[in-house]
């Protein structure tokens, strides 16, 4: 789990965000999305929403430093030279 704090808070549904936490993913979110209809930017949105236990109309109301703050967290889950699993 990664706590990404926003530099832009949100409220949605009366909800205030200064942060949020996305947990790493699992084959069945990937498998959940790719069913998906939409653009690889929906699906993109859905599956850091559910990564982060958020409805996707949070993740559209952050502001784009947020929302890449959101994909760099996501990708760094895949980052191989911070393991030696690899070698």
């Amino acid at each position: 789990m990664n706590t990404i704090k926003l530099t832009h808070p949100i409220t949605v549904d009366g909800v205030s965000y200064t942060e949020l936490n996305i947990r790493r993913s699992k084959v069945k979110d990937r498998l959940a999305v790719s069913s998906m209809q939409g653009s690889n930017e929906q699906k993109e949105i859905h599956l850091f929403a559910n990564l982060c236990n958020v409805s996707p109309d949070v993740i559209k109301e952050l502001d784009e430093m947020d929302y890449i703050k959101i994909q760099k967290a996501y990708m760094a889950f895949f980052d191989l030279t911070a393991t030696s699993d690899e070698k």
